[in-house]
């Protein structure tokens, strides 16, 4: 007979960037800052949150972990359990660190535990992606590391990923500024069509981006990092963007690129440059641009959501 699952489930999903310039839609790597949850059988449904958001995350109406549990159990054909939430949020919401793609693998592994669905990695990760209509977010936050994920056209809840132990030390600073930005709004303002150089200049520069990763090759991001497709467009709405760039090549900056659909940047910085000089750099051009930003030190981590399960 199969074991009765446990009456409570502890998760911690990270936050992630997704894009790295050139990659759109399929490129993504994990951060050490996390959103942490405790769900455990209830007499009604309840939330307690801390943390980054804590009124957003604490609003029981709507809330897009128990709605996506709720969602994925009825369509499985079954009664979802009343949950008592417990959440710890360190993710900024609505500004490019992956908060929606945390909160649908959320739901779905509350779901999958409290419903014992079996499911595999494959499986979560290719229903987040459906509802994110994109796998790079989510295919990051459960795997961990740098993930490469492609969504099958025809059944978008078939999604390929490979995990990538990027080599070498990659330090990041990420740049995340007080208002928040639509991802809707941020893909309004892309065409519908590019030319044939900018899509192979992408294509280029996506793959040389992969290469430095896996030979621990710093030194291409100042050309790997260029992008075409995606950053050009939405530069007027994440004014971080352009004024970052402009430290290329300056005391440890590799490059900066949008940290999804922005506004927070996300500066790669060289590892064998003072993290806190580079920082104090930042700090100091934003300052005499006329932009503020808090700027997070973070790091890529190699444990993604599902590593808290096999604890």
């Amino acid at each position: 007979m199969p074991s009765k699952p446990r009456t409570v489930l502890r998760l911690s999903l990270p936050a992630t960037s997704a894009n790295l310039g050139p990659a759109f839609d399929v490129a993504a790597l994990a951060m050490d800052f996390y959103i942490k949850i405790e769900a455990r059988v209830a007499d009604e449904f309840g939330i307690t949150a801390t943390g980054r958001d804590a009124e957003i995350c604490g609003q029981l109406e709507n809330h897009l972990i128990l709605n996506t549990y709720r969602e994925v159990l009825e369509t499985a054909g079954k009664a979802p359990q009343r949950l008592s939430l417990r959440i710890a949020n360190n993710i900024p919401i609505g500004k490019g660190c992956g908060s929606s793609a945390a909160a649908r693998l959320a739901g779905i592994a509350v779901a999958v535990h409290f419903g014992r669905l079996r499911w595999t990695d494959a499986e979560i990760i290719g229903e987040a992606s459906r509802r994110e209509h994109h796998p790079d977010n989510a295919s990051a936050c459960w795997m961990g590391s740098l993930t490469i994920a492609r969504m099958n056209e025809e059944h978008t809840s078939q999604v390929q990923v490979v995990c990538i132990r990027p080599k070498g030390k990659w330090p990041l600073l990420l740049a995340i500024p007080d208002a928040a930005l639509a991802t809707e709004e941020a893909r309004r303002v892309l065409p519908a069509h590019y030319s044939r150089a900018d899509a192979v200049v992408n294509v280029q520069n996506s793959m040389l981006l992969l290469a430095a990763f896996t030979q621990g090759r710093p030194d291409l991001l100042s050309a790997a990092l260029e992008d075409r497709i995606h950053q050009p467009y939405r530069a007027a709405l994440c004014p971080l963007l352009p004024c970052l760039q402009e430290l290329k090549g300056r005391r440890g900056v590799l490059g900066a690129v949008l940290s999804g659909a922005g506004p927070s940047v996300l500066v790669f910085v060289d590892p064998r440059v003072s993290l806190r000089a580079t920082r104090n750099l930042v700090a100091t051009h934003l300052s005499q641009s006329g932009l503020s930003a808090e700027l997070l030190p973070t790091a890529i981590t190699l444990r993604g959501a599902r590593s808290s399960l096999k604890k």
